[in-house]
């Protein structure tokens, strides 16, 4: 067992680590991940959202809303249709076991939106475009 000092926060904490190795003296190291699919019902509808590649087909001149990084759709927070102002709440993504709320980037009215509650994104999936 070795002794330590470690300050947080400004207090100090005396604390003792145990090294442990397996016969071959390397640390071992497990790792577990809990995945977790939303459970769907008949009545839910999921839409799949705009990749990358089909994003091209997006009428010019509109603003793209895009997944920042990969996660799941929690809540969409406009219709087709509504206004927005710069920084309203238009959709809200898990990642990471956080929710994260997406923002309008700009002024402007919701021109169709691509993503349901309860799908699952990839980083760059179009969520919403707006005019």
């Amino acid at each position: 067992m070795k002794k330590f000092k470690v300050t947080v926060n400004g207090k100090v904490y005396e604390v003792e680590v145990e090294e442990i190795k397996d016969k071959e003296e390397t640390p071992k190291i497990t790792q577990t991940a809990i995945l977790s699919q939303p459970k769907l019902t008949q009545t839910q509808e999921i839409s799949q959202p705009v990749s990358k590649a089909e994003a091209s087909s997006i009428p010019k001149g509109s603003k793209i809303i895009s997944a920042p990084m990969p996660g799941t759709i929690l809540d969409v927070k406009v219709k087709e249709g509504d206004r927005v102002k710069r920084g309203d709440v238009v959709v809200i993504l898990e990642a990471m076991k956080m929710e994260n709320e997406i923002m309008a980037p700009e002024e402007g009215v919701i021109a169709s939106i691509h993503v349901s509650k309860g799908s699952s994104v990839n980083t760059g999936d179009v969520l919403v475009t707006m005019n």
